[in-house]
């Protein structure tokens, strides 16, 4: 129902201007995240080997934790990352776009201003009761010119503060669009961290079969030389050309590895299949884990990780959205002028006489929705309601996810000391088979069987170091690094 109303009623609503700052609907607080008062694995006594401590001490470089790494090529594919991803690009026009929309809603707390000009050759038809009126009406053209130069104002008083709170839910749609960027570069660069230790990790990888290739070429060498000299039979020299082809067979599955890696960095860069190989082919070492590594306390986690504020942000956006459908269940006021210049001749168009103006606020009141309003005001709380439960599964994923990061990091640690122990007892254990095989006392087969123990534990301990490496990538990407 809508009611034009008379000046006395529009000076007594002006009156009643304390309303603008009313807003109804309930206002956001902060949650309180459900959080323990320390990591559950970080909490049990250093794993034996372990030579990385995590402590609880304020996370220092979090932000940066390429950096603990010290290698300058993965620093520099990690600022590339940064800049030409992407996905990381994609979102950071999701922010624009969030803030634009922004900036559309709060366009709605201004008066509107259009300006209208026409002209226009109008005829009143013959054949209607109005046209045989004006046609009885002395000089009355027909037809009849007729110009227009005027404008146009609107203005919906913001009485309930339901613009407000639509600028309120745009702004945290605005915050929830930067923490999912801030999410995406965390993920992309521990992508980057992930494939360039994995890409490190299958160079020495193929680093340790080269060498057992060598090895094998010696071994077949020695055999040919014993039977040559009639000290063993003819098949060792046949074992040994076996082991050997064995060997060499590893090295394309290796390479395949190597090339994987490389093109998944450069799709990572936004680069073509191959971009990075001169660059990265070239083996390095594993990048080794500092030797402290802060974490901060579980209570930190929430400020953080960008996809807890992003579910908290939701939250926010979802609340204040109640406000809104309740500030529909009230009167809206709005305030409207058109006014300008109107004349059947040009040259008379700017006259004073020419003039036109009509000025009166409009009243709704909703008398009759079949409860649709209030059904809304339902919805919304509904949502609210689900978006804190939201927030509570991002706490807990996130909890989860450090405290099975911190297990795994140990007890690859752990793994790695107890391997670079067998290796040590395993290169031994060869020099000393090797020798008695060579001074015609042992047997080809304890050559070949420990050979083949060192190098399969051999391999077994690079794929050890590499998951340390990559554990603790891991850890800081649960740890919410990587977003500055």
């Amino acid at each position: 129902m809508r009611t034009a109303l008379g000046p006395p009623v529009v000076l007594a609503l002006l009156l009643a201007s304390p309303l603008l700052g009313c807003t109804v609907g309930p206002d956001f607080k902060r949650p309180e995240p459900p959080t323990p008062t320390a990591w559950s694995a970080s909490a049990a006594p250093m794993a034996p080997g372990q030579t990385s401590q995590v402590t609880t001490a304020t996370a220092g470089d979090v932000a940066a934790w390429w950096i603990s790494f010290h290698d300058p090529e993965l620093t520099s594919l990690v600022v590339r990352a940064q800049a030409a991803n992407l996905d990381a690009r994609e979102a950071m026009l999701r922010i624009a776009e969030a803030r634009a929309q922004r900036s559309v809603t709060a366009a709605e707390e201004w008066p509107s201003l259009s300006v209208n000009a026409s002209a226009q050759d109008n005829r009143l038809s013959d054949s209607t009761a109005m046209g045989q009126l004006f046609t009885e009406v002395p000089g009355f053209p027909n037809p009849y010119a007729q110009y227009q130069l005027g404008f146009d104002v609107s203005w919906e008083l913001d009485l309930w503060g339901h613009v407000r709170r639509q600028v309120e839910a745009a702004n945290a749609d605005a915050q929830a669009a930067t923490e999912d960027s801030r999410a995406v570069l965390v993920s992309v660069l521990g992508d980057v961290g992930h494939a360039y230790i994995d890409l490190r990790g299958a160079q020495a990888k193929q680093q340790v079969v080269v060498d057992n290739i060598a090895v094998e070429r010696e071994l077949l060498d020695l055999a040919r030389q014993r039977r040559a000299a009639g000290l063993s039979s003819d098949v060792d020299p046949v074992r040994a050309a076996s082991e050997l082809s064995n060997a060499e067979a590893q090295l394309p599955a290796l390479k395949l590895e190597i090339s994987e890696d490389i093109n998944q960095l450069s799709k990572i860069l936004a680069r073509e299949p191959g971009a990075l190989r001169s660059e990265l082919i070239a083996a390095g070492p594993v990048p080794p884990v500092p030797p402290r590594v802060p974490i901060g306390l579980p209570a930190d986690l929430a400020r953080r990780r960008p996809d807890i504020r992003e579910a908290e942000a939701r939250l926010h956006a979802a609340t204040a959205q109640i406000g809104v459908a309740v500030a529909d269940l009230y009167p809206t006021l709005t305030l409207g002028s058109q006014g300008g210049l109107q004349s059947e001749n040009l040259a008379a168009l700017s006259n004073w006489a020419s003039r036109f103006v009509t000025f009166g606020p409009t009243l709704q009141l909703p008398v009759f929705d079949a409860g649709r309003r209030r059904a809304t005001v339902q919805v919304e709380d509904v949502r609210a309601k689900e978006a804190a439960f939201d927030y509570t599964r991002a706490v807990l994923a996130a909890l989860h996810e450090v405290d099975n990061a911190l297990a795994a990091y140990g007890a690859d640690q752990a793994r790695r000391a107890s391997l670079e122990v067998t290796v040590a007892q395993d290169r031994d254990a060869v020099d000393l088979v090797r020798q008695r095989y060579a001074g015609g006392v042992g047997s080809y087969i304890d050559v070949l069987d420990a050979q083949r123990t060192l190098q399969q534990n051999e391999i077994s301990l690079t794929d050890g170091t590499t998951a340390v490496s990559v554990d603790l990538v891991v850890l800081y990407k649960a740890l919410g690094g990587g977003w500055g």
